[in-house]
């Protein structure tokens, strides 16, 4: 037995599941693909997953009667590790099913599926290559979105001059996405590079909404704009607020009040917003469209399913805006107006890391005062202006005053990617601007 199999077993020996995860998603290249199956069977067995412990318990036996056979229990196994969200599982049986049979058309798909899921989207992008005489209609579309998440907006636009408006209008939608995506690009023009440091600019390709702040940590050890674990604080709010309302008034957006959401966090920075904007503040009411209103969420992960539901579809006039977007798993609906992108971020009023009377490291207490309490505190905080380690380039004022001007400009409405258009997109990958993250 290897050092890394003997491993591997003892965490699922343990019990522990999600150490195992994690210890396959960076060494299960050590271990063939039978012992990976094996291991994963016992893990689904822990965690009652009936499908994903057969199909892996099929392909960890390994005694298949016909090639035939070994094509569908690797594809069965792939499809079930993809339907787990397990997907950079999925990726090894699906490419070795597709060796078997390089002409099929569901296989090639669900590998796209499981690279793009595990954000290979190069990757994905040279299979379909790869494979050209045989992509359907789908896979065309997976070939543009692929090469848009890699950074690749050449091969991007030539793959979407290939892709005909689909025979079932239910993928009409889908090919709209990467329309408003290149859109959005071309609108960009010069203020923008759209290299693979420029968080801001993809951020507005992939999901047409504003990114107000850069993170200026750790900007070249490859967070790249991005925060890693944040405590938040008043002033950084305060901070987070006054952008806002500069993109505000760079793109005309004449918000006639704020909408306030149920929960807690969302109601303090709400109320705070209404405040800094001297607007009007209102709940947020799932039966009327908030035309012209700017609804406010401080992260809409935490938000009720229901209300963000809600927001996927575009009311006129109406502003979505959210202090900390999680970028490793993002809300089902991107804001318009994004404060700060981290993995974790604690409000200020919530039990932070810090360190405790007696000097250790551990969680403070939270902030329990009326939610209006807080909020005038966050609209009396000075805004704060962190210059971070130096690592990171200048993010002033004016450098978002234009960003948002070029895409509120008459280049970006002639191409249907201004902002504002389009849908609330899921984006779930982080795209062409890499960012390191915990496991």
């Amino acid at each position: 037995m290897t050092e890394s199999l003997e491993q591997a077993r003892g965490l699922l020996a343990s019990g522990d599941v999600s150490g195992l995860l994690r210890y396959l998603r960076t060494d299960q290249d050590e271990l063939s693909l039978r012992e990976v199956a094996g291991l994963l069977a016992g893990a689904a067995r822990l965690a009652a997953l009936g499908d994903l412990e057969q199909a892996a318990a099929l392909v960890a036996g390994g005694a298949y009667e016909s090639a035939g056979d070994e094509l569908a229990a690797l594809w069965a196994f792939g499809y079930s590790c993809v339907g787990h969200r397990a997907e950079f599982l999925a990726i090894r049986p699906l490419a070795r099913a597709l060796e078997l049979a390089p002409d099929a058309g569901p296989v090639l798909g669900e590998l796209v599926t499981a690279l793009e899921g595990d954000g290979q989207h190069a990757r994905a992008v040279a299979v379909l290559e790869d494979h050209e005489p045989v992509l359907e209609w789908l896979h065309r579309y997976q070939y543009v979105y692929n090469a848009v998440m890699a950074g690749e907006l050449g091969k991007a636009a030539a793959g979407f001059g290939r892709l005909p408006e689909p025979e079932d209008e239910q993928w009409g939608p889908a090919r709209e996405r990467v329309r408003r995506m290149l859109a959005r690009a071309n609108a960009l023009g010069e203020v923008s590079p759209l290299d693979f440091r420029d968080l801001r600019g993809w951020h507005y390709v992939l999901t047409g909404g504003v990114l107000g702040c850069v993170s200026p940590y750790g900007f070249g050890e490859a967070m790249t704009g991005r925060y890693a674990y944040l405590n938040d604080s008043a002033r950084g709010c305060a901070a987070g607020l006054r952008r806002l309302r500069l993109v505000l008034e760079a793109a005309g957006a004449a918000v006639e009040s704020v909408a306030l959401l149920p929960d807690r966090s969302s109601r303090i920075i709400g109320l705070a917003a209404a405040e800094v904007l001297g607007l009007p503040a209102a709940d947020f009411d799932l039966r009327e469209p908030g035309a012209g209103a700017l609804v406010v969420a401080y992260d809409l992960a935490f938000c009720d399913s229901e209300f963000v539901a809600s927001l996927r579809e575009r009311v006129p006039g109406q502003v979505l805006f959210e202090r900390a977007t999680c970028w490793t798993d993002p809300p089902r609906v991107t804001a318009d107006v994004c404060g700060l992108l981290a993995q974790f971020c604690t409000p200020p009023w919530e039990g932070q890391l810090g360190r405790l009377e007696d000097g250790t490291v551990g969680e403070l207490p939270g902030d329990d005062r009326p939610v209006e309490e807080i909020a005038a505190e966050i609209v009396c905080a000075e805004p704060d202006e962190d210059v971070g380690d130096g690592s990171a380039p200048p993010d002033p004022d004016e450098g978002l005053r234009r960003f948002v001007e070029a895409v509120m400009g008459a280049r970006a409405r002639e191409v249907g990617g201004g902002w504002l258009g389009g849908g609330r997109y899921y984006v779930p990958n982080a795209g062409p601007v890499p960012s390191s993250r915990f496991l």
